[in-house]
């Protein structure tokens, strides 16, 4: 039997070419969880509003059922607890008008604000959830009588923000209405305190904040017409984060922590806690081009 020399240089890097392509090529590829792990911290757009995303003045720490949301998703991430998650989760604030615009361009990995899935925005960006359902309402100030519901305010000053169901929602159902937006809803509230206009319009939930906040100045009509569901908005096309966050939120509906999230948060502020709404597992497109 003949034995073989010593391989050449060529020959060694022929081989080593070979063993790297078969490597690279059975790799397992990246994903943005990968990312996210490997940055050690997710980046979380949300909206500052009473009840979903508010800092304690006292602990300077954001608190309410969208960060205790988005924490618990953290959690799935990294394992732990929210207590334990330290600087794990990053919180941005992003207006409502800026979100798809944060996810577009990687500002943020995931928007959790209140945000309303609909067919419009699942054509800019994908949503896990929902994991809440609630209802546009209107708040007028307290003495006032003259609003008890959605056709009461044709004619009448409303401000709502910009960017949201909720303005939508009146251009469509209230055409005669005196419409005027802001970048926040607290520059709504504070319109409304100035006798500048005659009611906010938008969620349940957001308003309810508004009305604890207020100190008896405002008060809730109870004249729900439209239905929110809020979902967990990420970049479009990437399936992988989309199951993950919507198995998480699964097992946190299954084990309790969903609900208790929800009592220390807008059940202290007198809504009664809800079952979690079903998860719609759509079937999501990638974007055109990408």
């Amino acid at each position: 039997m003949r034995l073989a020399g010593r391989p050449t240089a060529s020959t060694l890097l022929i081989v080593f070419g070979l063993v790297a392509t078969g490597c690279a090529g059975g790799s397992k590829k990246a994903t943005s969880i990968d990312a996210i792990r490997s940055r050690g911290k997710i980046v979380v757009g949300t909206d500052f509003e009473p009840g979903l995303s508010l800092r304690n003045p006292t602990t300077h720490r954001l608190e309410g059922f969208d960060v205790a949301i988005a924490e618990l998703m953290a959690v799935g991430i990294f394992g732990g607890t929210r207590e334990k998650l330290g600087e794990k989760v990053e919180f941005v604030e992003t207006v409502a008008k800026d979100r798809e615009a944060a996810i577009d361009n990687g500002k943020v990995d995931i928007v959790v604000a209140s945000y309303t899935i609909n067919d419009e925005r699942k054509q800019v960006v994908d949503f896990a959830g929902p994991y809440l359902v609630t209802h546009q309402d209107i708040m007028v100030a307290s003495g006032d009588t003259s609003i008890n519901s959605v056709a009461d305010l044709n004619g009448k000053k409303v401000c709502s923000s910009e960017g949201t169901t909720s303005a939508a929602n009146l251009a469509r159902k209230v055409p005669q209405a005196e419409l005027t937006l802001f970048d926040t809803l607290t520059e709504c509230t504070e319109a409304l305190g100035a006798g500048q206009v005659a009611a906010v319009s938008t969620d349940e939930t957001i308003l309810t904040g508004f009305v604890a906040k207020g100190g008896g100045s405002f008060k809730l009509v109870h004249a729900p017409f439209s239905e929110e569901p809020y979902g967990i908005g990420l970049t479009r096309g990437d399936s992988e984060l989309r199951s993950f966050l919507n198995d998480r939120l699964k097992k946190v509906e299954q084990s309790g922590e969903w609900a208790d999230a929800f009592a220390a948060s807008l059940g202290k502020l007198g809504l009664t806690t809800p079952p979690p709404p079903p998860i719609d597992r759509y079937a999501a497109q990638a974007p055109p081009g990408r």
